[in-house]
């Protein structure tokens, strides 16, 4: 061959990678930045109810009263043949909790998936789910805390899902958790969700638009290293936390940090910090400083006073949605796009 032909030749398979690489790369943008939205609810759709995670005893009155409130909404709630079952710490087996949840993956006539509770148990079915029928008829994910989880898989899988509350939320007066019940009915019927937060002096002022992914900070750190943990690059990250030492909530942090978690992160969003235990030796600072210090070499900005996760008012979020945030040190705002 001659020295024109071999260039040539060289020239055109450099090209041809190139350009198959790029493509590459914008589908991966695609799928992780541009998240299909499941049909809003609507009177007469169905509602199942599962429990992936904590063992359910005596919690059958809130499940009532979880299936009298989808009704007084106008849908219809079905409960898993297992969310009542016990097999140690969990509702049911493994093989039985997945089971419920599958069959609501798979059922074209379920619009939404509310999980019970939380605690602990969902990462011990999620390499057990197919998606297969799932992404033929996409469906609302709803539940916080363990189901962070889930919310990982959903959001990989490529559907936005909802941070909000579960059905054991509901053993309080409903009147002391107005704002939870309204604006997790406002989601999951299509409403504008937008939130103004109380100011702090920790706030790291910025202004930014990205979608936003995350939940408990715990759940967020077990997924590292799995094919069920999130890639925050070009998002916004939500956190909230309970029934941790402070120096565990730096030590999930610096871990995520040397991952490469924040390189590329578009800001941070820092919701309820709840029951934080108190170790012998104190830590020295305020959880908002800690946080500060663990992100102090990024320059996106913070936002403090979220209110949700583990406390009565927690305010539902759409989690894969592009939001603007705006942060500054008298107060900040969040502003889901529809």
């Amino acid at each position: 061959m001659s020295k024109i032909l071999l260039i040539t030749a060289l020239c055109c398979a450099v090209f041809f990678f190139t350009k198959n690489s790029l493509s590459a790369q914008n589908t991966s943008s695609t799928k992780t930045n541009t998240l299909i939205q499941p049909p809003y609810l609507k009177a007469g759709d169905t509602v199942a109810i599962v429990a992936p995670s904590g063992v359910l005893k005596n919690r059958t009155k809130e499940v009532q009263q979880a299936k009298t409130l989808l009704k007084s909404w106008g849908l219809h709630p079905i409960v898993g043949k297992h969310v009542f079952n016990q097999a140690n710490h969990f509702a049911g087996t493994d093989d039985e909790r997945c089971e419920d949840f599958q069959n609501a993956l798979d059922d074209p006539k379920i619009s939404a998936i509310w999980c019970a509770r939380g605690g602990y148990g969902t990462v011990r079915i999620l390499d057990k789910l197919d998606y297969t029928k799932f992404k033929q008829n996409p469906k609302w994910l709803i539940g916080y805390s363990d189901i962070t989880a889930l919310h990982n898989q959903f959001h990989n899988v490529g559907v936005e899902s909802i941070h909000a509350m579960m059905c054991t939320s509901l053993q309080d007066d409903l009147g002391t958790i107005k704002e939870t019940l309204s604006t997790f009915k406002d989601a999951i019927f299509g409403k504008s969700l937008s939130y103004t937060l109380e100011g702090s002096k920790y706030n790291k002022t910025g202004n930014t638009s990205a979608p936003i992914v995350g939940g408990n900070l715990t759940m967020l750190h077990t997924m590292l290293g799995s094919k069920t943990s999130i890639d925050v690059s070009g998002k916004i990250l939500f956190i909230e936390e309970i029934g941790e030492y402070k120096y565990h909530i730096d030590r999930m942090l610096q871990s995520l940090k040397r991952a490469g978690y924040f390189d590329n992160c578009k800001g941070v969003i820092v919701g309820d910090m709840t029951k934080l235990r108190k170790n012998t030796t104190l830590w020295g600072t305020s959880i908002e400083q800690l946080i500060l210090d663990a992100l102090s070499d990024y320059d996106f900005p913070i936002a403090f006073n979220m209110p949700a996760g583990h406390e009565k008012d927690n305010r539902a979020m759409i989690l894969g949605r592009i939001i603007q945030l705006t942060v500054d040190k008298n107060k900040s705002s969040i502003i889901f796009q529809n």
